[in-house]
Order: C-alpha cells, then structure tokens, then sequence
C-alpha cells in the first residue's frame, strides 16, 4: 500500500478521537504507532492489533523515552505527529487552583510541545512532515465553568500558529483540528476532574455545577449536531494525503457556525449568545 513507509505517532489513544484514529489511519495502510498514559491501556491496544507506546505527556521523562523508542521503530522518521492527548477540567475560574491550572496546562499544551519540538528536527532533516493539533470550538470561542480547558485551547491555537508561521518556508505543516461535540469519554474524564479538583459546594456556581454533573453524567449525545469520531477521522486524512493542507480543519456544525458569528458579531451578543448557549446545554440534560 502507498502509506506502508509513513509513520504516523497518535496521542492520547486509551478511547474516543485517538482510538478511533489509530484504527482507520491503520485501516488506510499508515504504519500507527499509538500511546497511551496508562500501562493498561497500552496492553489493550496492543491486544487490540495495535502498534502501542507508554506515553505520558505531562512527564519530560516519558516523552524523551516515547521518542527515542518511537524512532527506533521508525528507523529515524516521522511522517506525522498527531496530538490528541488531553482533558477538559470543568470549574469556574475563580474556583481554579493554581495547582489546578497548570495541571491542565501540563497536558494540554506544555507536553505537547515538548513532544512536538522533539519530532520537528527529524522532520526537517527528512524533508517533509505534518503535525496535527486537536484543538476544540473552545480553542477560540469561551463558555462559563470551562476556563482552564478553553485557555490551554486558546493557548494552543497560538503557539500552534506560530509554529506554522515558522515552518512556512519548510514542507512541514501544522494544522489544527476543530472538532465540536464529537461522542468520546471525554464528559466522563471532565466529570473525574471536577470532582477531583473543584469544590463545587462552597461555590457560588454551585447550582450551575449540579447542572454541569447531570451533563456530564448523561450518557449519549446531549447536545444538536454531536458526530462520531468518523468525522475527525476524515479531516485528518484529508491533511495526511493531500499536497498542502489548510492551517484548519473545522469538523462539526457549532465549530462552523461559532467561527463564523465571531467574524461578525459584536463582543455584546456573542457573549450573550456563548451564555445562553451554555444555559441550555446544561438543562437539557
């Protein structure tokens, strides 16, 4: 198959976006090696016909040991690099601990682009290369009790910018994915979080927090336009097979429509609009 000499390292493949990734790249001829935090998880995948690393990306350690290894079983190359690990910790910024923040900070971005500025040399000595960034409909609009996931985003969509702006001159592409509501264990792993980190009933939110719990504990869609994760699947083929991907992939209908009320409405409504969002969303679950 075409793909058989390009090899492709996932993040974050325990369940959901990362699974569903390295099976249809793997499906498509791409050599997948996936990762996972989790000793467990790695033996899952692996028994699952997976190719699969022990990657934690929040510890400097485990990325220098995922990348050494993942160039031995490459033979020195990267094709693509895609970053998918991460989580979304729910709470109210001024329920934020400092601890707290940084941890979400240490997987979502800071990890990301260790492991990424370890992969960009090779792939400028190769020649070629794409680094695929998961990124979220809150990488550049804002809801209430999401702030820490939505300033790690922001801060992605930053650095990953800038990072393309770096490499224009090389044929090494950075592009971002713009998934929306894509059905994962991702509500699931926030609702660990909050109760792991946030004291919802000390806080002034805490109305708004049981609202939040009941979302997050909702199995299933719960908000219009949720897709599978076929659909973040496609975008990233389409960056991996054609000449010059675009800098952004936007996969659902909310990242369409948020993207495109930012170009055009005032600060005021879209505010407004983000809040009553975020109201509904969680009564009706």
């Amino acid at each position: 198959m075409k793909n058989k000499n390009r090899h492709i390292l996932i993040t974050g493949c325990s369940s959901g976006i990362g699974l569903h990734l390295a099976h249809t790249l793997q499906s498509y001829g791409y050599n997948v090696i996936a990762s996972a935090r989790e000793k467990k998880d790695v033996d899952a995948l692996t028994q699952d016909g997976l190719r699969c690393i022990q990657l934690d990306v929040s510890d400097s350690t485990s990325i220098q040991y995922a990348v050494e290894k993942v160039l031995h079983m490459t033979g020195g190359k990267l094709f693509a690099l895609i970053n998918n690990a991460g989580y979304g910790q729910p709470g109210a910024v001024e329920d934020l601990s400092r601890d707290t923040l940084r941890n979400q900070f240490e997987t979502n971005l800071f990890g990301l682009v260790e492991l990424t500025n370890k992969f960009i040399p090779v792939m400028l000595k190769q020649g070629y290369g794409r680094i695929i960034q998961n990124s979220s409909v809150l990488g550049f609009v804002a809801m209430p009790l999401r702030g820490a996931y939505i300033a790690s985003k922001f801060a992605l969509e930053g650095i990953t910018d800038t990072l393309r702006l770096e490499l224009t001159s090389t044929n090494v592409f950075v592009t971002l994915i713009e998934p929306g509501p894509i059905l994962s264990h991702f509500r699931q792993n926030s609702l660990n979080m909050l109760y792991k980190n946030i004291d919802s009933r000390s806080s002034r939110f805490r109305k708004t927090y049981d609202s939040a719990i009941t979302r997050l504990k909702t199995e299933g869609p719960v908000v219009p336009f949720t897709l599978k994760p076929e659909a973040v699947a496609k975008k990233v083929l389409c960056v991996l097979e054609i000449k010059k991907p675009k800098a952004r992939y936007f996969v659902t209908f909310p990242t369409y429509l948020f993207a495109t009320l930012k170009r055009i409405l005032p600060t005021s409504i879209m505010d407004y609009l983000l809040t009553k969002t975020s109201k509904v969303e969680n009564k009706s679950s």
